[in-house]
C-alpha cells in the first residue's frame, strides 16, 4: 500500500487571495464554490495535486522547508518578470552568466518559490 498526494498545502492570512495570485501564476482556475473571505481555497491543477491554501491566524516567520519549484513554458528570465508583476518579489538571485541557475522568489505573503529555467532556455542548449 501507498499514499497518495492529494494537495499541497499553504497556510496564509487570506486563501481567496492568495488562491488569486496562485491561480494567475498557473493559469489554472479556482475551485468555483470559493469566494473572498473563505478559510478554504483551492487551485485546481491540471495534473497531481491541487493546490489548497488555508487561512491560519499566525504569521509567516521562516524560510519555507517545502517549496514549489516552477518551470515556465517561456524563458526562466520571461516568467520572473511575469511574476514580479503580478505581485512576487526576488528573493535570491542565483541566475548564472552562462544561463544556468534558478530564481528565488516570494508571492504576496512571502512564500517562497522558485523559477527554473524553461524549455525555451533549454532550445538554446548547445548539448
Amino acid at each position: 500500500m501507498v499514499s497518495i498526494l492529494q494537495n499541497v498545502a499553504i497556510d496564509c492570512a487570506d486563501a481567496y487571495e492568495l488562491a488569486r495570485f496562485w491561480s494567475e501564476v498557473t493559469g489554472r482556475p479556482i475551485y468555483p464554490d470559493s469566494k473572498p473571505g473563505h478559510q478554504e481555497t483551492l487551485v485546481m491543477l491540471a495534473e497531481g495535486p491541487v493546490l489548497y491554501f488555508n487561512q491560519v491566524p499566525e504569521p509567516k516567520t521562516i524560510k519555507n522547508r517545502i517549496h514549489l519549484c516552477l518551470r515556465p513554458e517561456t524563458t526562466r528570465d520571461d516568467e520572473v518578470e511575469r511574476l514580479l508583476g503580478l505581485g512576487a518579489t526576488l528573493v535570491t538571485d542565483r541566475r548564472d552568466p552562462d544561463g544556468s541557475g534558478w530564481a528565488v522568489l516570494a508571492d504576496p505573503e512571502g512564500n517562497e518559490f522558485c523559477v527554473l529555467r524553461g524549455d525555451a532556455d533549454h532550445a538554446h542548449d548547445d548539448c
